[in-house]
């Protein structure tokens, strides 16, 4: 692994651990392409030694692009103590984004191993995918960044930074049939203190949330990294990002 790695996933590591911003990477520290940020995740996990729970993809819509500058969805692990039960309270003074998501996530009964390929033909099916998942699960972000002018940090950096991950509050598993229904038009209605902020739909997310996690799984694959089972994979938000404060 190249030393300027791991010295970034050093930096990025204390940042989450003490809970600090970074203006950036330091030029020479800073990863070159897709390959190389999901290189640092890697050594983030490695370094902070603490179990993940899964992943989630942030930018799935053209506006969400264009709000950090990217081209492209990006996908980042999720640490297994940022995932908190529903009805958690949470400090968010740390928390600089300071705005909440509603997401849909899926629960994956099978392991998906990573083979290079996924990302580049049809050998990952939407039916395969959808074979392995076991549950759909409803899902609460509060993102951040590691960044200080996240909008300006570009597509490596933030891919390194777990994509803009920080805090989930995962809701209940779904039980209603899921599978026969169409999620592109299924409504998304956001509450903040019993009132109804934000409305959205799943199309927000690459068109569906089954889509989104196609992309992810996809994603994940041609960059050789294995799905496991018990992972939750949370695919977006389905409303504009609503600001939120404490006390709410």
């Amino acid at each position: 692994m190249q030393k300027h790695l791991s010295q970034a996933a050093t930096r990025l590591a204390e940042a989450w651990q003490h809970d600090r911003h970074l203006s950036q990477l330091e030029p020479d520290l800073q990863p070159k392409n897709r390959r190389e940020a999901y290189a640092v995740q890697a050594l983030i996990v490695d370094q902070i030694n603490e179990p993940t729970i899964g992943w989630k993809i942030a930018a799935t819509s053209e506006g969400g692009q264009r709000h950090i500058n990217v081209s492209a969805p990006l996908a980042g692990r999720l640490f297994a103590s940022r995932v908190l039960p529903d009805g958690a309270s949470l400090n968010i003074s740390g928390n600089r984004m300071l705005v909440a998501e509603a997401e849909f996530g899926f629960r994956f009964g099978k392991s998906i191993p990573a083979l290079a390929n996924h990302g580049h033909d049809d050998s990952m099916s939407m039916e395969t995918m959808l074979d392995a998942v076991t549950d759909m699960v409803l899902a609460i972000e509060l993102p951040d960044s590691r960044f200080e002018n996240f909008v300006a940090a570009g597509e490596a950096q933030l891919i390194a930074d777990f994509a803009c991950a920080r805090h989930f509050i995962l809701g209940p598993t779904v039980s209603a049939d899921w599978r026969s229904r169409d999620l592109s038009k299924h409504p998304v209605r956001f509450r903040v203190n019993e009132h109804i902020v934000a409305e959205g739909s799943g199309a927000f997310v690459l068109g569906d949330p089954r889509a989104a996690l196609h992309w992810l799984v996809r994603e994940l694959g041609e960059h050789r990294i294995n799905i496991e089972a018990g992972d939750v994979m949370f695919t977006g938000t389905c409303v504009i990002p609503v600001p939120i404060k404490p006390g709410d």
